[in-house]
């Protein structure tokens, strides 16, 4: 650091000046020792009472964590978020879901398969930890890769969408104990392979969102026992989401930019039947995850690079038709992948 220059030779103005000035820069240095800036810790909320609930992380590869959700303190929209699972590029997060510690999990391989392991049988580590692979549990044949993951019990129907926008219904007890491990659910020949799914009471409607924002709505139970198209994909689109919906609840978009936004339901009219082409639902070139999430409801994002928020879905604004939304994670170089909501 260059030494202090003789100021005798200014004018008392402006030596005046640089020596206030000084002066105020040898206060805030002070300030500085004497209390540290704050850090994302003590700017998020205090952590929820002690809970079951897990927030369980999986990469592309198959190395998988879960972590009780209370240790996941709240932060306002829009932060940075904190590192989750341990890996490195080109391996990254891709599965982002909330279950019970005493649930299981389902997996739906890109051949279609279903398989079902315990929660309690994935690595239980803190928010950023490493976890182990789910691999050696899911003898995946060769060329087979995890492409969905959803909680065994979390509704009485099961939906799944295949990469050609086709729509299959199968109902709860088909994933219970009595689970046949490793049937193919239907054939990726005729239909693609599976990239998302959801769980619905009964009487909810189905949406289907595409990546370039695009969606359809319509009566679940107006898909046939065997299938059917869901959405008419437009070209160099694809099918990225399937969320029960209903006018009571909003649903969450988010793009991979880490925009989002709530849409109201009640102005997103439902079809008389599945098949059509989508309508714009959010303005985006890659939409990424839509799910339900009610006012009370808390939002987990996830990054590419496993930065981790957790948000108030209150904090969302509402919006009754296509917007652009509003940041809700702060992304430098990086791209959010996944989302979970959670009550």
């Amino acid at each position: 650091m260059p030494s202090r220059p003789d100021l005798s030779t200014l004018p008392p103005a402006a030596a005046a000046y640089i020596e206030a000035l000084e002066a105020e820069l040898a206060e805030l240095r002070g300030r500085s020792k004497r209390a540290p800036a704050p850090t994302l810790a003590t700017e998020s909320e205090p952590a929820e009472p002690p809970t079951t609930l897990q927030v369980i992380t999986i990469s592309a590869a198959g190395l998988a964590k879960r972590t009780p959700r209370h240790l996941y303190n709240r932060q306002r929209r829009g932060g940075m978020g904190v590192f989750d699972l341990e890996t490195t590029l080109p391996d990254a997060p891709a599965f982002l879901l909330i279950a019970d510690a005493s649930d299981h999990l389902i997996f739906i391989t890109t051949l279609a398969r279903g398989l079902r392991l315990p929660v309690s049988s994935l690595t239980e580590g803190p928010v950023h930890s490493r976890g182990t692979s789910i691999l050696p549990h899911l003898a995946l044949a060769e060329g087979e890769k995890v492409a969905v993951v959803t909680p065994a019990s979390a509704g009485s129907y099961l939906n799944l969408l295949s990469s050609r926008g086709q729509v299959r219904r199968y109902a709860a007890h088909l994933f219970g104990p009595a689970m046949r491990v490793g049937a193919a659910l239907y054939d990726v020949r005729e239909s693609g392979a599976p990239v998302a799914a959801c769980w619905a009471a009964g009487q909810e409607d189905l949406l289907i969102a595409t990546r370039g924002g695009l969606a359809i709505r319509f009566a679940a139970q107006l898909v046939p026992v065997r299938g059917c198209l869901g959405i008419r994909l437009e070209r160099e689109d694809a099918p990225r989401a399937i969320a029960a919906v209903d006018d009571a609840s909003p649903l969450f978009l988010l793009a991979a930019d880490g925009k989002g936004a709530l849409r109201e339901m009640a102005s997103f009219r439902a079809n008389k039947a599945p098949g059509a082409g989508g309508k714009t639902i959010i303005k985006t070139e890659d939409l990424i995850m839509a799910c339900r999430a009610p006012a009370d409801a808390d939002l987990f994002l996830i990054s590419r690079l496993s930065k981790i928020i957790r948000f108030r879905a209150a904090e969302v604004s509402l919006y009754a038709g296509p917007v652009q939304g509003v940041n809700c994670m702060e992304l430098r170089s990086d791209a959010a992948v996944a989302a979970a909501s959670s009550g």
